[in-house]
């Protein structure tokens, strides 16, 4: 319902939508709800939403025939979405509100959308920086909305958040390089590949660990633990309601990696699982704090997720009602498993492979 232009909607709609995103979150969560719940209850509800959206876009891909119709009509809903006439589906609903009331701009749902599209096409990375591309949109998209709907739009503080996002996809590509390659799929720069005399139809075809690709699997990891690095000052740039919950992610996340190490950077013939007592650990030391900020902050975007960032602070020089300031009923009680930090997993495509969780 929209009174002289606005964007407010009745309150029991809005509550009967949400629960319906909620509904969906709950099938999918299976992760990371010890973090989900250091982060402030708005900030959880509103994820919601953008979370049971691209969960159905991932499955519409997914589950669909991937092909150009679909990408179409989910690029459709999301620029009505966007334009605040959502097509009628409590999920579309919710959403738009959500984006509306955050100031997003339809550029980032739409370039996790493509990233989606990619996926279904198979493609493969030639280089590292055409990786960075994927990772941009994938999960780059998702860390500059958490950014946004936690209020921060500074373009340092978005880039930041990018990097997290690029960051925690190499790490599960790194983890699942016998799972994806299972689905007929390679992640890995097939530049780095060559370098190190793997060809990857080979691979595919019969895949086996060797010391060449934990060398590539090594470097990818060293590349992933320089964006955690330049994210942590992003983090806690943070409100400080938020920070713990972030910082838990990237804690978990940088330890998959290291569990890859330790078990000599062998992505295939075993799946590193961080134990729940080390979990556990990351998550008590997210709760102490963080480190300061060594000159990270004012780092530029990579260039594969500056136009996330422009869109943002573009977006946020025109007029914007704050979702807090209209009449919906935010504080309608959502389930406390809503697990805001698996938006990085199945909405961010970090987790692309059919077995799921760290």
């Amino acid at each position: 319902m929209r009174q002289n232009g606005s964007d407010l909607r009745s309150p029991a709609p809005m509550s009967a939508d949400l629960a319906a995103c909620d509904a969906i979150l709950r099938v999918g969560s299976k992760s990371f709800r010890a973090a989900a719940l250091l982060l402030p209850r708005e900030t959880r509800r509103a994820a919601t939403a953008l979370y049971a959206f691209c969960r159905l876009a991932d499955d519409a891909i997914d589950e669909g025939p991937g092909d150009a119709a679909t990408i179409a009509l989910l690029e459709q809903r999301v620029i009505a979405a966007h334009a605040g006439r959502p097509h009628e589906h409590p999920v579309d609903r919710a959403f738009s509100e959500t984006v509306l009331g955050f100031g997003l701009p339809p550029e980032v749902t739409l370039a996790l959308i493509e990233g989606l599209a990619w996926d279904a096409q198979g493609r493969r990375y030639e280089t590292f920086d055409d990786l960075c591309g994927y990772g941009a949109r994938v999960a780059g998209s998702v860390g500059v909305m958490m950014a946004t709907l936690m209020e921060r739009r500074a373009p340092e503080v978005l880039a930041r958040a990018a990097d997290l996002g690029v960051a925690m996809q190499l790490s599960n590509i790194a983890r699942d390089v016998g799972a994806d390659a299972a689905m007929g799929r390679v992640y890995l720069p097939l530049s780095w590949l060559s370098e190190a005399g793997i060809d990857p139809d080979a691979f595919l075809a019969n895949p086996r660990f060797s010391p060449a690709l934990g060398g590539v699997v090594a470097r990818l990891l060293a590349e992933a633990d320089r964006l955690y690095a330049r994210a942590d000052a992003g983090i806690e740039a943070l409100p400080a309601s938020c920070r713990s919950g972030i910082r838990a992610a990237r804690s978990i996340y940088a330890e998959i990696g290291r569990e890859v190490a330790r078990r000599g950077h062998d992505g295939v013939s075993q799946r590193a699982v961080v134990p729940a007592w080390r979990k556990l650990g990351l998550l008590a030391r997210a709760l102490a704090g963080g480190s300061s900020d060594d000159g990270h902050l004012g780092l530029p975007a990579l260039p594969a997720t500056a136009y996330l960032v422009t869109a943002v602070t573009r977006m946020s020089q025109g007029p914007r009602t704050p979702l807090r300031a209209a009449p919906v009923p935010w504080w309608d009680p959502i389930g406390r498993t809503t697990a805001v930090i698996e938006m990085f997993e199945r909405l961010g495509r970090v987790e692309r492979s059919a077995v799921r969780g760290p």
